[in-house]
């Protein structure tokens, strides 16, 4: 068979719906099946005006987020312009081929002016959340554990030493009464307090570190939310912490997100609360 030459036809009209465009099987139409993004509109109606011109849909704008992360585009200046020539990103938007897409400072200026301080992202997550547990696709009975540390935006050289309390671990009291019973046990007086043989861990190093009030850390000057973050062999660099617990089937029910520099004895209790004040009465086992 001899070879053709290809001839491109990159003007030709295409009379078809998008709908008709965007395969059965898209991952994007499996998005829109299973989760329902208009409640966000009532979640986000009080960080809006009465008056004033038309904003762009609230519901755009979050769904912008879902494309940037599932499709791992990750920077959302590019998930713009994605969304631009991209038909499946278009229909899951609901936007047609003559609507403009919002380009990245429309988002960002809407992030910082109304979403960055209020709690509307987590409000999200739960109601995502309560819809998958609905449809039964979570089981609660075991829940599993676990933190990893993600780096931070922010140059490791450029720091301050700053002088910090030490804060009481979530779990001092508990740990006293028990060193205290077992005391009696032995015909042994109980100990008062917990400060004089305190033993803790430093956030900073994992190691143990005895009768310590104050200790001084690395806080960036870039980004002073992140925590300093050095474990083995691992880079030392600014970071945050991601502590999450997942059900058998992979959901993720409960997470909290800390600076890098915090160990997860003391992460763990927080998430813990969490999931006690939410799930106490259905989670069995935690692993």
């Amino acid at each position: 068979m001899a070879m053709s030459k290809q001839t491109y036809k990159n003007d030709c009209m295409i009379l078809n719906t998008l709908n008709e465009l965007v395969p059965e099987e898209h991952l994007v139409r499996k998005l829109d099946n299973c989760i329902d993004f208009q409640f966000i509109e009532e979640l986000v109606k009080g960080l809006y005006s009465k008056g004033g011109r038309p904003s762009i849909p609230p519901v755009v704008l979050f769904k912008l987020i879902f494309i940037n992360k599932i499709f791992g585009i990750n920077f959302m200046r590019r998930t713009c312009e994605e969304c631009k020539v991209n038909i499946a990103y278009r229909w899951y938007l609901g936007l047609s081929m003559y609507d403009e897409i919002p380009n990245y400072s429309t988002w960002s200026q809407n992030y910082i002016r109304r979403y960055k301080d209020s709690n509307v992202f987590n409000e999200i997550f739960e109601r995502i959340l309560s819809q998958a547990m609905e449809y039964g696709f979570i089981d609660m009975e075991t829940v599993f554990g676990d933190s990893t540390h993600q780096k931070a935006n922010a140059n490791k050289n450029k720091y301050t030493d700053v002088e910090v309390e030490i804060v009481k671990k979530e779990y001092e009291e508990e740990l006293l009464k028990e060193i205290n019973e077992e005391r009696v046990k032995h015909g042994k007086r109980p100990i008062k307090t917990i400060e004089k043989t305190e033993i803790m861990f430093s956030e900073e190093t994992g190691e143990v570190i005895e009768n310590v009030d104050r200790k001084h850390i690395k806080e960036s000057k870039t980004d002073p939310e992140s925590g300093c973050f050095h474990k083995e062999e691992k880079e030392k660099c600014f970071a945050y912490s991601h502590h999450t617990f997942c059900d058998k089937n992979g959901f993720v029910i409960a997470k909290i997100t800390i600076p890098g520099n915090i160990h997860d004895s003391v992460s763990f209790f927080r998430v813990y609360k969490v999931l006690n004040e939410k799930f106490k009465d259905k989670i069995k086992i935690y692993v």
